[in-house]
Formats: structure tokens, C-alpha cells, sequence
């Protein structure tokens, strides 16, 4: 695991003393957000989103925000939508509805602060999303392969089996599984505390009994060797003694899917996706899926059971005519049957062409 990133500090789009400037209300709003406890990765994502539209704006001779109107919103909607990244692709529209919503929130503040007039962006249309399913999803025999893949006879190969086995016990995120701290693991009720997660929230969840043995065995035979601060108390750390960092954990946890074979792209969501869609199959309630998940609206849990297709397969297979109380048909007889049906010696009358 790479040592933890250092924050490159953030350029001023324009001169912060500039009262009316871009800058100035940007930094105002930050602020404003902190004092009402948002949490440091939506203030970070908010202001890079206005922040990429204030250096479009100051590109096009814009430089205040109380000139922006509704048509340059809308042509700025326009440029998302035929931007291409490095690699020639465009912009998926969740991206650009992430934009826009940053935007018009944005927006919507400055006009109840009365720093505008009025909100250019309150009948803004954001792009329609689509209900996604997740992209892949282990089975449990995939999941083995890939949680095999640390060296458990390193230090470092201990603590990401531990890891690999957190993610896959419990679905957390990536980001709150870098912040568990040792306090965080009750063994004796098997469960884990997870400490401000998404939108500053607490919750309890259970851990299964095998994850817990290799949490176990990282904390009694691998921590230490790592360890450089005594009174570090995050649980997972690097080899040179500090927290890791969500980032590099993703990478890392990529490499290993990678190099198990199982020929499927992901990294830690990717267990998220597994467990809840392993646990539904297995007839777990979905609202407890979504008390393990930390989901605020059961909306958000429900797409996991668009996925499961083991139990609709088995009620097709049950509840069709052309399965039910039927051998299942040998490919070569169909084919031979078609054959037959085809040859014009069967119908010298011929038959009508298909339209």
C-alpha cells in the first residue's frame, strides 16, 4: 500500500479579494457548509464542481457570478454533454447530472443569501438517469478466489486477507473501512462500529466469525510489525505506520480482482455489491440489507433485487409450458428437426416468404 497522498493545496480560480468574484463566493459557501457540519468529501466535491464552471465561465470573458443567466447555464449543460475526457469518452450523465445539481445548489444558495437577485438555475432540466444495475457481481466461488490471493506468510498479506474479508463480510465502503479504529471490532459481539459513514452516520453492523479470526490474526501478528506511532489507533494501516489512504486502497484491492482470474473489473464496492447480492439470494429481508449497507431510503437498496436471477430462474423453469414436465431437448435433435423442416422435398408446393 502507497503512503498516504498529500492534499495538493487548491488554486483560486480568480482573485479571492474580488468581493463579486467567483472565488470569494466560493470560499463563503465552503465555509457556510462546515458550519453546518457537511461533510468534508461533499464540500470537496461541491466546490470542484463549481469550480470547474467558474474557470469555463472566466474562459468566455464571464467573470462575475451575477452575470450568469439561464441560456449560458444551458449552453454550459451543452459543453458537458460533448466534453471527451483523455481518453475520448464522453461523459457519463450521472457525471454530468453531479455537475449540474452541484450547480444549481450552488445557485439556489446564493439567491437565499441574497448575493443575487434572483436563481438562474431554478428551472434548469438535469439529464434523466436511468436505474443502473451494478456492472458485476462475484459469485461465492469467485469471491474465494480473489480473497486467496494475499500472501498470508507477509505482514502486509495478513492485513489484506483482513481486509478482503472485512469487505466481503460486511459490504462497507471503502471510506469507512479506512476510518475503522481498533475500538471499532467487538469480537465478543461480533460486530463493527462504523463512525460517521455516509452523511455523518452511525451505525452497528455484524461481522461473521471468519473475518473477525483474520481481523484477529492481523491485530496479534501483523499490526505491530507495521506500527511506527504507538498511539496510532487505526485499525488497517500501511507498511510505513499511518492510516490508508481510500484511493490507494482501491488500486490495491483492484490488483488483487486482476490477478485472481475471474475475469471481472471492480474493486471495493464491488464485494458491497456481492454481499448484498449474495445475502438477498440466500433469503435475507432486504431491509436488513439495507441496515448493513447504511442506505438512508430503501429506494436505494432496491435495486440488489433486480439482480438476483437464481430464484427467477428457477421459478421460469417451474412455471413455463414449453420447461415444465419436459426432458430437457438435445441441441443436435433440434437441429436435426430443423434440417427437416427446411428441406423443400417436405412441401414441393413451397412456402410463403417470411416479411
Amino acid at each position: 500500500m502507497s503512503k498516504k497522498r498529500q492534499r495538493k493545496p487548491i488554486q483560486p480560480v480568480d482573485d479571492a479579494t474580488d468581493k463579486h468574484g467567483f472565488q470569494h463566493f466560493i470560499n463563503i459557501h465552503v465555509e457556510d457548509l462546515r458550519t453546518r457540519n457537511y461533510s468534508e468529501l461533499t464540500i470537496d466535491n461541491r466546490s470542484k464542481y463549481v469550480r470547474r464552471f467558474a474557470l469555463w465561465c472566466l474562459a468566455r470573458g464571464i467573470s462575475r457570478p451575477n452575470e450568469i443567466t439561464k441560456p449560458i447555464l444551458e449552453r454550459f449543460q451543452r459543453h458537458l454533454f460533448h466534453h471527451r475526457t483523455e481518453q475520448d469518452k464522453p461523459l457519463s450523465f450521472r457525471s454530468q447530472y453531479t455537475h449540474l445539481s452541484s450547480l444549481r445548489a450552488w445557485f439556489k444558495w446564493l439567491a437565499r443569501k441574497n448575493y443575487l437577485l434572483f436563481n438562474p438555475a431554478s428551472e434548469l432540466d438535469l439529464p434523466k438517469l436511468g436505474h443502473r444495475l451494478p456492472k458485476a457481481i462475484l459469485t461465492a466461488n469467485e469471491a474465494e478466489q480473489v480473497l486467496s490471493q494475499p500472501n498470508i506468510t507477509q505482514p502486509l498479506g495478513i492485513r489484506d486477507r483482513a481486509i478482503l474479508e472485512t469487505l466481503y463480510s460486511t459490504g462497507i465502503r471503502r471510506s469507512e473501512l479506512a476510518s475503522l479504529q481498533i475500538e471499532d471490532v467487538d469480537s465478543e459481539r461480533r460486530t463493527l462500529m462504523i463512525r460517521e459513514g455516509k452523511g455523518k452516520k452511525d451505525r452497528v453492523i455484524p461481522i461473521g466469525r471468519r473475518a473477525l479470526s483474520w481481523i484477529t490474526v492481523y491485530i496479534e501478528s501483523a499490526r505491530n510489525e507495521l506500527l511506527m506511532n504507538m498511539s496510532e489507533r487505526t485499525l488497517f494501516i500501511t507498511n510505513d505506520g499511518g492510516p490508508i489512504n481510500p484511493d490507494s486502497l482501491t488500486e490495491y484491492v483492484r490488483r488483487y480482482i486482476e490477478s485472481s482470474g475471474v475475469g471481472k473489473k471492480g474493486s471495493c464496492h464491488l464485494f458491497r455489491h456481492t454481499m448484498a447480492t449474495l445475502m438477498l439470494e440466500h433469503g435475507a429481508d432486504i431491509r436488513y440489507i439495507q441496515a448493513m449497507l447504511g442506505h438512508a431510503k430503501l429506494t436505494t437498496t432496491e435495486i440488489y433485487t433486480q439482480v438476483p436471477i437464481r430464484k427467477l430462474q428457477q421459478i421460469h423453469e417451474l412455471t413455463h409450458p414449453a420447461d415444465h414436465d419436459r426432458e430437457e431437448p438435445d441441441p443436435d435433435d433440434l437441429k436435426a428437426n430443423s434440417d427437416d423442416d427446411s428441406d423443400p422435398d417436405d412441401d414441393p408446393a413451397g412456402s410463403p416468404a417470411r416479411v
